[in-house]
């Protein structure tokens, strides 16, 4: 739980070529971009689909 206290304090800062995850940490990926309305287009590990998902939703990955 405190984990997940401390990702919600982080400022979301995602930049284009950013590795992440999603919260529950069920998937990783890399930001392709961000648009207009504050959403992320994010591509996940292994597929050329492009997901898209609310910064809330996202925070910094660490796996290689």
């Amino acid at each position: 739980m405190e984990q997940g206290l401390t990702v919600l304090a982080e400022l979301a800062d995602f930049k284009p070529g950013d590795r992440e995850k999603t919260f529950r940490g069920s998937a990783y990926g890399v930001i392709v971009r961000l648009l207009p309305d504050g959403r992320i287009a994010w591509r996940p590990d292994g597929s050329e689909l492009e997901l898209l998902a609310l910064p809330e939703s996202l925070f910094r990955g660490d796996r290689a």
